[in-house]
């Protein structure tokens, strides 16, 4: 009996509070406060302290923690719920692209290109190298271009120039980019990729795919410590911005995960960050250097940044490059040989081995499968890691799950396996008509996440920004989880719309299913007594509008673990 009146009164004074020591740092009343919770899935209000939610409640009973120094929120009968997390992201590079690149539009055509191009090279007449893009996966086979080197060299002057395409799977680049590099007529293809070449010279004509593309990437100048950490500081705030409170990075380059660290050790990381360590990108037939990651893991991991993640890359995407790895041949293409099935970067046997390595290290392994192919594969050396490591908790992830085997699907709760979807590009787009071009009709089959959560599979979802997607906005994925409908409005008719699910499901995907992918589910994705005080203020209440309407949803104040880092100016 007196363990359980003891119990009682923590519990009284963690929930409610009536001791000076209880005064909250932060009230939020008078709102509409949906938790995740499903013990109490509906609030008016919250008190918060030292960075946790110390109350959650109706108003009336919040507001008796208020003292002298609190400072008291009035919602106004707006809607608040957990910050949301983006569980695959490239959010640096995203933010450099932003800070420091030649950047334009996945929609520019010709004359932008050489436009944008043009204006890069006057703001910068001492680079060197002009690095930027993204282009249209399909834009060459919408452009009568026949030597797309010899197009960027008629306005690049001296300037080396390479631009990734809007998968970032894919590259583009003028002579002398090429000339720097050394790659020239006489230099292989890559297993693990091709170089594009003149049909009559045999001339490289400037298109690099998939590792061929990682081949000039790999000798390109690099950022300065100085330009990596203010694009952390500037990817978290467009974060912040979106209601963002988690983020998973998903090929975190040693200069990235030594950013991270550093604003974190500053104090200025106002967001959680899951760091996937890189790999080796492209063929590959030996085992990964499992020294390197755990040093990496244990030198940059700090207060919100964890690092016990690994990204492989297993195949490319299945656009008009066709480097995803298929079950069934492509579409026929003179570029291409008879029956092909894309490429696969790491045979079973090595990812297995992979896997099961990391697993004894303890990390979550996030691998890049696009076609079903790719997908089987991991799944298969997934089985055999776990047999061989004698573990199954560690919820890996297969990036991007577009499209799968019907025997595959149920391997994936079997296996203890996450979906890990983009929700951005559910709908038709240029880079969705791209896949038509490869795949046919089969590509109407594409993301069944109604199949994935009937069958009882983990999935979160990332914006996978700035590959594909224009921005790193959650609602945009929200509504398209929803309406599989171009949220943008910019094209017509839906993809696979039997495949849409509803608001509770999408929210829950963003906030509940993303802590666990983050591996901060005790301590976030829900608004509840003793978790991190993430929580952000909607300018609608997306349960009471149009689903059409969803994506114009704004987070008018973004909370991270109890400090304002987000909120809008008043009209």
């Amino acid at each position: 009996m007196i363990k359980l009146l003891c119990l009682t009164l923590t519990i009284f004074v963690l929930g409610l509070g009536s001791t000076q020591a209880a005064d909250a740092d932060k009230i939020l009343i008078n709102g509409f406060i949906y938790t995740m919770n499903d013990a109490q899935p509906k609030a008016n209000a919250v008190a918060i302290k030292n960075g946790k939610f110390i109350a959650v409640g109706s108003t009336e009973d919040i507001q008796k923690l208020a003292g002298k120094n609190t400072q008291i929120i009035d919602l106004k009968g707006r809607m608040a719920m957990p910050g949301l997390n983006d569980g695959h992201s490239h959010p640096t590079e995203g933010a450099i692209a932003n800070l420091f690149s030649c950047k334009f539009e996945f929609t520019a055509t010709q004359s932008d290109i050489a436009h944008t191009l043009k204006n890069c090279i006057k703001k910068n007449p001492e680079a060197v190298w002009v690095v930027g893009g993204r282009w249209d996966s399909s834009f060459f086979e919408n452009n009568d271009i026949p030597s797309p080197r010899k197009w960027l060299d008629q306005y690049s002057g001296d300037k080396a120039v390479y631009f990734s395409d809007d998968s970032g799977h894919n590259g583009w680049a003028n002579t002398k980019a090429l000339q720097l590099i050394g790659l020239s007529k006489d230099t292989k293809d890559p297993k693990g990729g091709t170089i594009v070449r003149d049909k009559k010279t045999g001339e490289p004509n400037g298109l690099l795919l998939e590792e061929a593309q990682t081949t000039l990437e790999r000798k390109l100048p690099d950022w300065t410590s100085t330009q990596y950490q203010a694009a952390v500081r500037e990817m978290a705030r467009i974060a912040n911005s979106f209601g963002i409170t988690g983020i998973k990075d998903a090929i975190a380059r040693d200069p990235i995960l030594k950013a991270y660290h550093a604003v974190d050790q500053a104090g200025e990381l106002n967001i959680h960050v899951a760091a996937a360590i890189s790999t080796p990108y492209g063929h590959r037939e030996v085992p990964l250097d499992y020294e390197r990651i755990v040093t990496l893991r244990d030198k940059f991991a700090s207060k919100n940044v964890d690092t016990r993640f690994v990204k492989i890359t297993n195949d490319g995407v299945p656009t008009v490059s066709r480097t995803a790895a298929m079950i069934d041949p492509y579409l026929p293409h003179e570029d291409f040989p008879e029956g092909f099935t894309g490429l696969l970067h790491v045979d079973e046997e090595t990812l297995a081995k992979d896997v099961a390595e990391l697993e004894k290290l303890g990390f979550t392994v996030k691998i890049h499968t696009a076609g079903d192919r790719s997908v089987r594969v991991a799944l298969n050396a997934i089985e055999k890691a776990h047999k061989i490591s004698g573990r199954s908790d560690l919820r890996h992830e297969l990036a991007h799950a577009e499209f799968i085997s019907p025997e595959d699907m149920p391997r994936f709760k079997t296996l203890n396996v996450v979906a890990d979807l983009s929700p951005y590009l559910w709908h038709p787009s240029p880079i969705v008509q791209s896949i038509f071009d490869a795949l046919g009709e089969r590509a109407e089959k594409y993301f069944p996440i109604r199949d994935f959560i009937e069958s009882g599979t983990p999935v979160l979802a990332g914006s996978d920004w700035p590959s594909a997607v224009a921005s790193l906005n959650p609602w945009i994925g929200i509504e398209a989880m929803i309406t599989r409908r171009d949220p943008n409005g910019k094209t017509k008719g839906a993809l696979w719309p039997e495949q849409a699910i509803n608001l509770e499901q999408a929210l829950k995907i963003f906030t509940i299913d993303g802590a666990k992918a983050l591996r901060l589910e005790a301590v976030s994705g829900s608004i509840q007594v003793g978790k991190n005080a993430n929580i952000i203020v909607l300018s609608q209440n997306p349960f009471t509008i149009k689903p059409t309407d969803i994506a114009d949803t704004r987070a008018e104040m973004t909370l991270f673990s109890g400090k304002v880092v987000h909120k809008e100016q008043a009209q």
